[in-house]
C-alpha cells in the first residue's frame, strides 16, 4: 500500500528530528530542487546529502507542525522549530515549507523563515 504524502511529508519531520539521514534521502526525487530561503538553490541528491551531512546550519531540534495541507502533488506545511544551531545559539523559529511531488517522492521543497535565515 502506498503512502499519502501527507504521510510522507510527516515522516520527513520526524526523521530530521531523530536524524535518520538514510530514510530523510529516500523520501527525495533524485532530481530534487531545494530552495531555502537566503541560500543558494540545492539541485539534486548529492548536493541535499551534503547540505544535510555538512551545510546545515541545525544541529538538532524539534519540528511543531501546526498545519499540514495536502493538495493533489504538494503538501504545505506551517509550524515552528525549536533547537540548536551548529555554532551553539539557541533558536525558536516559525517556518512554511511547501514539499512538491512527482512518482511518490519530494521532487521540489521550498522553505521560508518569516523574519530569520537558518
Amino acid at each position: 500500500m502506498q503512502r499519502s504524502i501527507e504521510a510522507i511529508v510527516r515522516s520527513y519531520y520526524d526523521h530530521v528530528d531523530a536524524q535518520r539521514l538514510e530514510e530523510l534521502l529516500a523520501l527525495f526525487h533524485d532530481k530534487i530542487e531545494y530552495e531555502r530561503q537566503g541560500t543558494p538553490p540545492i539541485v539534486g541528491m548529492s548536493a541535499l546529502r551534503t547540505f544535510y551531512e555538512a551545510g546545515r546550519v541545525i544541529e538538532d531540534g524539534t519540528h511543531r507542525l501546526d498545519q499540514v495541507l495536502p493538495g493533489d502533488d504538494w503538501v504545505a506545511v506551517r509550524g515552528s522549530f525549536e533547537g540548536r544551531l551548529r555554532d551553539g545559539q539557541h533558536v525558536h523559529l516559525r517556518f512554511t515549507d511547501w514539499h512538491h511531488f512527482r512518482d511518490g517522492k519530494i521532487i521540489r521543497r521550498e522553505t521560508l523563515f518569516p523574519g530569520r535565515t537558518v
